[in-house]
């Protein structure tokens, strides 16, 4: 338990020193030294005056924000990740194959479009509340169809469907967004850019909503690590082990798909990210979900960061995030899935 704890503080801590070496790098190179004294100064920890105003506006109003909010979208993907691997027993299902993220993207652009045709509404919330809504309708469809009728009438869960049903889903979600965007007409671009996934636009008001809704989720979801190890060992034993896999899947799936949502909204599509962090977590540190939950917020948040980092700060012109994980998570999932093939087989 206490190795456990002190491999958690590390990350944490790893997540820190990066977030503090991503703001200083960019188009102007601002010293370590003087992003640490900028952000001090702010919080109220040090008064100096000889901070240049040019780097502190840099570090407070564009990159920091920029950081955090890459982060917090970074860790909730990993968690949810977690979570529907973990629920679902199926280790192929994160937000983004299971058409979690093609929901809430759906349901922030209908937000997009009604505001781009002089339908006011107030983005900050219209655009959150729609895509969870389009998330949960996301959701809902693919655990339908994922559901087989057995003999007797009887309806029975099947986890193997799942990455099928999301395909149907997502597919179905893809055509929806290119009316969308049909109708945006001359501001397709907007829609296009977003749906790629990007932080360019990040502002406080953004970070600080991802930021107040992440910390309660994770210390919610984080509680039912036990009851995601005993459904691990087969719905039948986890209900005769006193665990109600009911509640605990509408409660867990429903969390999950506001937190991606939240995320969504604010990101736009960025995939793979909750199908690669789970699996590199089992396979170094193992199984055990109250761990995993714990761990999986500050890894996800150093790999989104990371690649936020390299597409900002490194490549010669900015690629949209979403591209960017998309072409790294894409062999993963075809490992992972060969993978998945193999064991059903043996």
């Amino acid at each position: 338990m206490l190795r456990r704890s002190v491999t958690i503080f590390i990350l944490y801590l790893l997540l820190m020193i990066l977030m503090a070496v991503s703001c200083q790098m960019g188009y102007m190179k601002i010293p370590l030294q003087d992003v640490v004294l900028i952000i001090m100064q702010h919080i109220g920890l040090h008064d100096n005056a000889h901070v240049d105003p040019a780097s502190a506006a840099v570090v407070m109003e564009i990159r920091l924000p920029r950081i955090i909010g890459a982060a917090m979208v970074g860790g909730a993907l990993a968690v949810s990740g977690t979570v529907f691997q973990a629920l679902l027993l199926n280790p192929l299902a994160d937000p983004y194959t299971l058409g979690i993220s093609s929901g809430a993207a759906f349901g922030a652009c209908i937000a997009i479009v009604l505001t781009l045709l002089g339908i006011a509404m107030p983005q900050v919330v219209s655009i959150p509340v729609l895509a969870f809504a389009g998330a949960m309708a996301s959701l809902f469809a693919v655990m339908t169809l994922a559901y087989n009728t057995a003999l007797g009438g009887m309806r029975k869960f099947s986890s193997t469907n799942l990455i099928l049903s999301g395909v149907i889903i997502s597919a179905i979600l893809s055509a929806a967004i290119g009316f969308m965007k049909f109708l945006a007409d001359e501001q397709v671009g907007a829609i296009i850019f977003w749906l790629m996934g990007s932080f360019s636009s990040m502002d406080w008001s953004q970070t600080v909503m991802i930021s107040a809704v992440s910390a309660p989720l994770l210390l919610l979801i984080s509680c039912y690590g036990q009851d995601l190890n005993i459904i691990a060992t087969g719905e039948k034993n986890a209900r005769g082990m006193g665990v109600n896999v009911s509640m605990v899947r509408v409660l867990l799936l429903s969390l999950c798909s506001l937190w991606t949502a939240m995320a969504v909204s604010i990101s736009g599509i960025i995939g793979f990210v909750g199908l690669i962090v789970p699996h590199l977590l089992r396979y170094t540190f193992g199984p055990d979900n109250r761990f995993l939950l714990s761990a999986a917020f500050p890894a996800g948040a150093m790999l989104l960061l990371c690649a936020d980092t390299l597409t900002r700060a490194v490549l010669p012109a900015e690629v949209p995030i979403g591209v960017l994980t998309a072409l790294i998570g894409g062999p993963f999932f075809c490992l992972i899935f060969k993978r998945y093939q193999s064991a059903r087989q043996i």
